[in-house]
């Protein structure tokens, strides 16, 4: 009778619904904010025209059935098919290198690839990539990850993609790659010892970068944030953000009108500066508030995973989403400096929405195929 009832399964798919709303509204609101900005011809001069709307609603509707395919793929065979997808992002990485290499118009960086009229930011692939393969690797060396040898095998794991977006002079993302990074190490079992070492080993990076890698001009974007108005060229988007964040007032100047400040890049790394004009301080709080409870859920997937490598990769999707959010509202808000990381789920880009609605899949799968397979008749633990 048992076998019997085995086969009377329900199969149903366990959605984590408040997470995919989250992100699904948030997508919902970055289409029409830039639908907004070009109903209003802001971003006129920077040739952001009605494909940018278009190109951000077609990308949202493909990660949105991405997110919803890969929740259905266990994420335990999806890591072990790394020598597919490994090698793919590599490979794209690196073309970023050749002629194919394109810069964007006001960037500093040569990190995407441009066919035709389409331009791909391969770095986007490759933090689904690390997420997967740095859970997979400490999944399977935990027990012995704080011996000598183990441990420079995962730095090497997780230094690999920082300095190949830190060589693209892509900072930005290097600095969400290494909070990807220490968020999943320390998420493991890792020793004391190495904790209380790393922040020697975080100012020994520091110093290296800035004496040997960073340029005048990336320095001298952190170094108005504590001399500010000493350099009205470096500082003038951030104030002109600050100043169009503020103009909303506590409710907005509505999606349609006329009086909007213009900010370079309003449509991508500062579309929070927008959200101020439109939805003014009630929406900013309130978009802040989703933000918040995306980057919580995720976190409190990973306390209920099967296994600890669920839990790495949503640790891992967590360090990623609450590092983009930190650092593009800190772009805003003037307490951090502008180095292009994008705000996720609003700002404008195919490649971003589709890669991070691709992780938010990918935490989908760790809450469906989580422990426990319920059956109509009884529940059971799953082998």
């Amino acid at each position: 009778m048992r076998s019997a009832f085995k086969k009377i399964r329900t199969n149903k798919l366990s959605i984590d619904g408040g997470l995919l709303f989250a992100v699904t509204l948030c997508a919902a609101i970055s289409t029409i904010l830039i639908y907004s900005i070009v109903r209003n011809g802001i971003s006129e001069d920077e040739g952001v025209g009605s494909s940018y709307w278009k190109t951000q609603l077609v990308s949202s509707l493909i990660g949105l059935g991405g997110a919803l395919f890969i929740s259905l793929i266990d994420y335990r065979k999806l890591v072990k098919l790394w020598f597919i997808y490994v090698p793919i992002a590599l490979i794209l990485v690196a073309l970023t290198f050749t002629s194919l290499g394109y810069q964007r118009a006001g960037a500093d960086d040569q990190a995407w690839i441009r066919l035709g009229s389409i331009t791909f930011q391969p770095s986007e692939v490759l933090k689904f990539v690390f997420i997967l393969t740095f859970a997979y690797h400490l999944s399977r060396d935990e027990e012995n990850m704080n011996k000598p040898l183990h441990m420079l095998l995962l730095l090497l794991h997780g230094l690999t993609p920082i300095a190949i977006v830190a060589k693209q002079g892509d900072y930005g993302t290097a600095i969400v790659f290494v909070a990807i990074f220490a968020f999943m190490l320390i998420s493991a079992n890792i020793s004391w010892q190495y904790l209380a070492a790393a922040p020697f080993a975080l100012a020994g990076g520091v110093a290296v970068m800035w004496f040997f890698a960073l340029s005048s001009f990336h320095k001298q974007r952190i170094m108005v944030l504590f001399h500010p108005g000493t350099n009205e060229d470096i500082e003038y988007q951030q104030d002109l953000g600050l100043a169009a964040l503020k103009s909303g007032g506590v409710f907005g100047k509505k999606l349609i009108g006329d009086e909007y400040i213009y900010v370079p890049e309003q449509h991508n790394d500062f579309i929070f500066a927008y959200v101020g004009q439109v939805f003014g301080f009630i929406g900013a709080i309130g978009l802040i508030i989703v933000l918040a409870y995306i980057c919580l859920k995720i976190f409190a997937d990973s306390r209920i995973t099967r296994d600890r490598l669920g839990c790495f990769i949503c640790m891992g999707a967590f360090g990623l989403i609450l590092t983009h959010c930190i650092m593009n509202i800190g772009m805003v808000l003037k307490v951090a400096p502008v180095i292009g990381v994008p705000l996720p789920f609003l700002s404008a880009g195919g490649t971003a929405m589709v890669s991070m609605y691709g992780i938010i899949g990918l935490v989908l799968s760790t809450y469906n195929h989580r422990a426990v397979s319920y059956n109509v008749f009884y529940e059971e633990d799953e082998k």
